[in-house]
């Protein structure tokens, strides 16, 4: 079980622990302890309190029964065999009628469960269900369907010898999957675009923008080479991700091992660095940075194939980047006081209002709210 999973647990623990009336201020005291140890622990408990509170209107299934008690199997059905039998409800004169002309043993038992008059529900009103939102890129569906055509127009001769010329590309807030011709795997992410060309000795990529990973078939005699920011990711079997940045590029290694070198001979030399599982390379215009993690810390910063950001104490300023990668609607943040705020944990990419109503519970932020974009001021 990775971290995300058991911080997610134990707040779960925690919550089921203080709100079943078994309460003291020493454990109060140690859930403020567990909050304070890192931010991804406050967040996964505003996230589940959040989700408790929604979940609140299921209450209503246990109407005329007593604090704390849960209905037993079959304990609505007496209602509406009381219903049925008294011609109250849809269809009650031809049950009546039907129990009369039918008289059965288990009729007399369902008559005295029926005779405890049912609780009146015409008042019970329930929270309006949120309104469905429309995705956010049919508008970009077209130049993405006449790109991915193309794509598969000009390379289909190619692909059956493991060849191919073409064209990727996705939409903001479009995840795609793909096969290409030498059988490698690419998932592409939001508002990305690859030019893909295989060749009898050469598999290059160059990625224009946005960001993908490759799961690369086994293939000695053709390395695979992927182009982005100046320099050149090279494996030959294995699994890694490429993204472009404002500066350079980032690749994080999750199986096998990767070579990043400077793409072209004539430009700046770079120092080529070999990446093996775990690591994360950050290059840009003031140099190279490896960090070594471990294999599922390095797989978290992949979740958004999944449709999730992973945060690690990060600041505000950089999940919001995150999330504007992903989303038309922008999250913006006015105040510098609010970009150095830290947070942590596992977030729907395609949840803003979500994530922003738990900055609003958990932190001192103000949300002002607009049809193209969320700002986020000091409280």
């Amino acid at each position: 079980m990775d971290a995300s999973r058991r911080i997610e647990r134990t707040a779960a623990a925690w919550l089921a622990r203080r709100d079943g009336g078994d309460w003291s201020p020493q454990a109060q005291a140690e859930l403020d302890a567990w909050l304070a140890e890192r931010t991804e622990h406050r967040v996964a408990l505003l996230r589940l309190e959040s989700a408790w509170h929604e979940a609140a209107r299921l209450k209503a299934l246990a109407a005329g029964l007593s604090g704390g008690q849960v209905p037993a199997r079959g304990h609505w059905a007496r209602w509406t065999g009381a219903m049925a039998a008294t011609g109250d409800g849809d269809g009650g004169g031809e049950a009546a009628g039907t129990a009369a002309a039918n008289p059965h043993p288990a009729s007399a038992v369902c008559d005295a469960r029926a005779a405890t008059p049912p609780p009146d529900l015409r008042a019970l009103t329930f929270n309006p269900r949120p309104a469905v939102r429309a995705s956010r890129w049919p508008a970009g569906l077209a130049a993405v369907c006449v790109l991915g055509l193309a794509g598969v127009v000009g390379g289909f001769g190619w692909q059956a010898s493991g060849r191919e010329q073409a064209t990727y590309a996705s939409a903001r807030g479009q995840v795609r999957e793909l096969v290409l011709g030498d059988g490698s795997q690419v998932t592409l992410g939001s508002d990305s675009r690859l030019d893909v060309s295989l060749e009898r000795g050469r598999r290059r990529i160059a990625l224009v923008q946005g960001e993908a990973i490759f799961a690369v078939a086994h293939d000695p005699g053709r390395p695979f080479e992927v182009e982005a920011g100046g320099r050149r990711a090279i494996a030959v079997g294995t699994r890694y991700s490429v993204r472009r940045q404002a500066d350079g590029l980032r690749v994080v290694v999750t199986e096998g091992r990767v070579r990043l070198e400077s793409a072209e001979a004539g430009g700046r030399p770079h120092p080529a660095a070999l990446l093996t599982a775990g690591s994360v390379a950050t290059a840009g215009r003031d140099g190279l940075l490896v960090r070594a993690l471990a294999a599922g810390e390095a797989e978290r910063l992949l979740e958004w194939r999944q449709g999730f950001l992973a945060f690690d104490d990060a600041p505000l300023a950089e999940a919001a980047a995150e999330f504007n990668r992903f989303n038309a609607r922008r999250l913006e943040l006015a105040d510098p006081a609010v970009a150095g705020l830290r947070v942590g944990g596992n977030f729907r990419w395609d949840n803003l209002d979500g994530f922003v109503g738990l900055l609003e519970q958990g932190f001192p932020v103000r949300a002002e709210r607009h049809p193209d974009r969320i700002v986020l001021h000091a409280r």
